[in-house]
């Protein structure tokens, strides 16, 4: 089985370039299996991935080269028994160090196991706010990749994208750098599979750290039960769009500059409205998807974003969704969360 571990910052572009690399894995006769690591008590990818074909579940409640690692082997174990894939996408939470992750898997002693390059995926758009508000934890992602993907190049003229790929060079240089959209999977995010093949052999020989204490990130989630019955597509998506818009500009009163991650996703029954906001420099992205069938009328959602209080995070998020979902006369309730809860979470390509 060939391990893959992406890794990069919240919002740098993750969970895009793994739906990209996993349906172009799939398509050219690859059994898959994704394991997806958030932060937060509540998942917010897995539905999307369940959508574009795959079977999806998050592992949650921290971080898997930090807190969750039995819970991992555990997941390992029993992917390994019932999907027998030929490859493992593992895509850890925007504050891990894969480096660490890769070596908490190979001294697991899984039969057959190999590692590809560990990967760092760099948001050009970001770079500089990144290295101003999380400077250590940024570059240690950095220095200990492989592969260095700077990705959203659709989104920084030339000069931007020549200067972030310079920086990383001289922080990295025995790093591979791809530059690429991972959006668009265009013909450089196809040089960077071809790069996977390879054999990664970086080794981290050092103390364990901990990612989430080093990060510095406040972080909050939860989900919202409501009543959909009545409520149109095209209203909802735009009220997504505001509750977002709203959490911006009032993280932006505590912290101008800040970067994160902030999720909501509303499940309507056949259609999935996903909503990300990445900083206080790019503004909040709606998407929409075939919603797989399950949690029909939840709203779940994911916060973590540097430099702001937890409790200011958690009363800022709250009282976004609430006051919109009152001004669409919808009928919610919030869900006790229990962090015990979809600890080992798997997801694979269906058959």
């Amino acid at each position: 089985m060939k391990v893959i571990i992406i890794g990069g910052f919240l919002g740098s572009g993750k969970t895009t370039t793994l739906i990209s690399l996993g349906k172009h894995m799939v398509k050219n006769g690859h059994r898959v299996a994704i394991i997806v690591n958030e932060i937060g008590e509540v998942g917010v990818d897995g539905e999307t991935l369940s959508g574009l074909g795959l079977i999806a579940k998050e592992l949650t409640s921290g971080c898997i080269c930090c807190t969750l690692r039995i819970s991992m082997e555990y997941t390992l174990q029993i992917l390994k028994e019932e999907y027998d894939p030929d490859v493992l996408i593992i895509e850890p939470t925007g504050i891990a160090l894969p480096l660490q992750i890769k070596e908490h898997v190979a001294l697991m002693e899984l039969p057959d196991l190999s590692f590809a390059p560990v990967v760092t995926i760099v948001d050009a758009s970001r770079f500089d706010v990144e290295l101003s508000q999380v400077p250590r934890f940024i570059m240690m992602q950095i220095k200990e990749a492989e592969i260095l993907c700077v990705n959203k190049i659709d989104l920084v003229d030339r000069e931007k994208l020549v200067n972030v790929t310079e920086r990383l060079m001289d922080a990295n240089p025995d790093a591979l750098i791809v530059e690429f959209s991972a959006r668009q999977a265009d013909t450089q995010f196809i040089r960077f599979i071809d790069l996977l093949a390879e054999e990664g052999t970086a080794r981290h020989a050092g103390e364990n750290r901990n990612s989430i204490e080093l990060s510095q990130v406040s972080s909050y989630s939860g989900k919202y039960s409501i009543d959909v019955h009545g409520l149109d597509r095209n209203d909802m998506a735009v009220t997504v769009l505001k509750m977002l818009e709203e959490v911006k500009e009032r993280i932006e009163s505590i912290n101008p500059v800040f970067i994160g991650h902030v999720k909501i996703s509303l499940n309507l029954g056949k259609d999935l409205i996903k909503g990300s906001l990445t900083s206080s420099q790019g503004e909040p992205l709606i998407e929409l998807f075939e919603s797989p069938g399950q949690d029909h009328g939840q709203l779940k959602f994911l916060s973590a974003v540097t430099q702001v209080s937890r409790s200011d995070l958690i009363s800022i998020v709250d009282s976004a969704i609430r006051s919109n979902l009152n001004k669409r006369n919808a009928a919610y309730e919030a869900e006790a969360v229990n962090p015990a809860d979809g600890l080992i979470s798997i997801a694979g390509s269906k058959k």
